[in-house]
């Protein structure tokens, strides 16, 4: 299954595709992740602007830490399954509330193993960054995030009540980042 699937890094090629992917949590009223704030901008050039930016190290803003954002891909047919976002170290609010990577799955391919799978490639490229303890948060009642993030060998450390989303939240380690 995985040889069917990659992460790539977002392009004007898949603007289209990444507002379709947007859209469609818009219709399901479901709440988006991993995805470099997409979500949050109209024009797809200015959000890769932003993806640049959150790679540029020398001129970061304060309280930014580097990240890359990638699409979770199939190749068959170029539909953008996934996003991930890996944040390359932690400033005090992603320790405690958000973690090296956020990630989220469309939510007509949700329950087909994408998620394993998108996270697995994800602590690939961890591995490829040196991060090798590698910290995952997720809501408390997101049974399925906190599944994926069990398959791939995540430890519990605590729960903790978020002020930030008024909810608890589950703070996960994977201490060995391994090839998939």
């Amino acid at each position: 299954m995985i040889n069917n699937y990659r992460l790539i890094i977002p392009t004007a090629e898949y603007e289209a595709s990444a507002f379709d992917y947007i859209n469609e949590f818009r219709q399901h009223n479901s709440k988006i992740n991993g995805t470099g704030g997409l979500d949050r901008y109209n024009d797809y050039h200015e959000w890769l602007l932003k993806l640049a930016r959150d790679l540029d190290i020398a001129n970061i803003r304060d309280g930014r830490v580097p990240a890359n954002t990638y699409f979770f891909i199939r190749k068959s047919d170029k539909r953008i399954i996934g996003m991930i976002n890996i944040r390359h170290k932690l400033n005090d609010f992603l320790f405690n509330e958000g973690g090296h990577i956020g990630y989220s799955i469309r939510p007509s391919e949700r329950k087909k193993g994408y998620g394993t799978l998108l996270l697995s490639l994800g602590l690939q490229r961890c591995r490829e960054l040196n991060i090798n303890k590698v910290l995952i948060i997720c809501d408390k009642s997101n049974l399925a995030s906190a599944q994926v993030i069990k398959n791939n060998n995540g430890i519990l450390e605590n729960e903790i009540y978020s002020e930030t989303c008024s909810k608890m939240i589950q703070r996960y380690w994977i201490k060995e980042v391994n090839d998939a």
